[in-house]
């Protein structure tokens, strides 16, 4: 029999925003209509690109941006396409609006390990290594089987050669990596740890090198010993941690890290401070994504004028989807649920509703990413749905229906094929209008939700957006009332 291996490294999840991969500028920071998993949004993407250039540079640190729209106008896949086109060695922390509530923490404490966890420290520090090419490894074995082995290692460059005796440890490690004789490789004379660097190019023609993945180097110039600049990065919140709890290390690995004390940030901080003084570190500031930032009160807002007036703060990037609406914590209505002092610190940048084409061009760049064979029938139709209904709910329907066109065993996904889950799963203007349609068959009915609405009233609750179902109905009562008082009126 058999049996059929997977490659589990290769294996991937299809996210949201999994076919995101840069913000597709081209050199001269004019985006492309498509390009890089990004579709239409031109103008928010070249003012993301010009923000991206500032990142770099170092010239927009503490300051802060705004992504105003609809909702499903691509304000998050503006925000990952950032992250992605600034790579891995700039930090990227997402938080939502939401987690800062917690019963563990504060939120001021929240947000400010967020923050943290978008300051990079550079730290830079010189090592002794060796690194040559093996030219002989010897290892000899005690005659009576038992003790440590014992070896020697021969090691050359152009200019020199030098021979090294080895002990158990070292020998297991050659033995583990599989190294032998023209081999390039590097050890770290502080921890011993070595590290294959590839294949010497004068073994090129030697029969045991021709493997698909052997990498050739140049055999190292000048002397066997050298010192070595090794850059590590970490973030504030994980030296935070490290010298926190009595774990160190290992408990970046626990999860949970719990309030911090001030007294701790302080030493972390002066720590840094010194060794940039000394040129041993540098600060890189990240990036902080706060999606739906209007779920934060009044307090977090105060938090984050203060927050942003830091030397080493990172870039904010905020995102909400509300117009004008009240701050939470308060009874003060503002543009986009944000104080007037934190927008006045803001750039703000605009999503415009997806054009028919944009949707269409989506739609396609979805279908790719998860790997969904359609006709051209069909994705017509989903951009139609997408139009009359939301963006997300046509996107989720394309696995849906990916899954019937497999029970029909058909080989790509055809119009009757999203059809049938058309019928299956209701949008949202659907689902609303058949709680309008019957009302009294629910729990709780209109006029039940209208006595709750004086209660809530009289408390001081915002309830401005009702269903316009249950206004209708609130006015015919009304004028069935103003006839019957009408019809006594005639009778007195």
């Amino acid at each position: 029999m058999e049996a059929e291996i997977k490659d589990l490294s290769r294996v991937e999840r299809t996210g949201a925003h999994s076919h995101i991969r840069g913000l597709g500028l081209k050199d001269d920071n004019t985006p492309a209509q498509r390009s890089q998993g990004m579709v239409g949004q031109l103008s928010a993407r070249r003012g993301a690109g010009i923000i991206e250039k500032m990142i770099r540079d170092g010239k927009i640190s503490g300051r802060a941006v705004l992504l105003s729209g609809q909702p499903g106008t691509g304000k998050t896949a503006i925000a990952m396409g950032l992250a992605q086109s600034l790579g891995h060695d700039t930090p990227f922390h997402m938080i939502s609006g939401s987690e800062v509530y917690s019963l563990e923490m504060s939120k001021t404490e929240a947000l400010t390990q967020s923050f943290r966890r978008a300051i990079g420290i550079r730290i830079k520090e010189e090592t002794e290594i060796i690194e040559g090419e093996v030219v002989e490894i010897q290892v000899d074995r005690p005659a009576a089987g038992a003790g440590s082995k014992i070896g020697r290692l021969v090691l050359k460059t152009t200019d020199m050669e030098t021979q090294f005796d080895l002990g158990s440890k070292m020998i297991e490690q050659l033995t583990k990596e599989k190294i032998g004789a023209g081999d390039v490789i590097s050890i770290d004379k502080a921890t011993g740890r070595i590290t294959r660097l590839g294949r010497s190019v004068t073994r090129a023609k030697d029969f045991d090198a021709l493997g698909a993945n052997t990498r050739f180097v140049q055999c190292p110039d000048g002397e066997l010993q050298k010192r070595k600049e090794v850059v590590h990065v970490v973030t504030l919140h994980d030296m935070d941690v490290i010298n926190s709890r009595s774990q160190g290390f290992l408990a970046l690995f626990a999860g949970d890290t719990g309030e911090i004390k001030p007294e701790v940030r302080e030493q972390i901080d002066s720590r840094v401070a010194e060794w940039r003084e000394q040129g041993k570190a540098d600060i890189i500031s990240g990036v902080l994504f706060i999606d739906e930032v209007h779920m934060l009160d009044i307090e977090c807002f105060s938090f984050l004028n203060r927050a942003l007036e830091s030397d080493t703060a990172p870039i904010v990037l905020l995102a909400t989807n509300r117009g004008i609406t009240k701050i939470r914590g308060t009874e003060t209505k503002s543009a986009h649920g944000l104080p007037v002092d934190l927008l006045d610190r803001l750039l703000i940048l605009s999503t415009d509703p997806y054009t028919k084409d944009d949707l269409l061009q989506i739609i396609q760049v979805r279908c790719e990413e998860e790997g969904v064979e359609i006709d051209e029938e069909a994705i017509d139709a989903l951009t139609a749905i997408a139009e009359e209904t939301s963006l997300r709910y046509a996107l989720q329907l394309i696995t849906t229906s990916n899954v019937v066109s497999q029970k029909r065993k058909s080989a790509k996904v055809e119009i009757q094929d999203v059809s049938k889950v058309l019928k299956l799963f209701a949008d949202v203007h659907t689902s609303e209008q058949t709680l309008i349609d019957f009302d009294k068959d629910f729990v709780l009915d209109s006029n039940d939700y209208g006595i709750d609405q004086q209660e809530d009233d009289e408390q001081g609750i915002d309830r401005e957006r009702r269903q316009q179902g249950i206004r209708d109905k609130e006015d015919e009562v009304e004028q069935e009332n103003s006839k019957k008082d009408g019809k006594k009126m005639d009778v007195d």
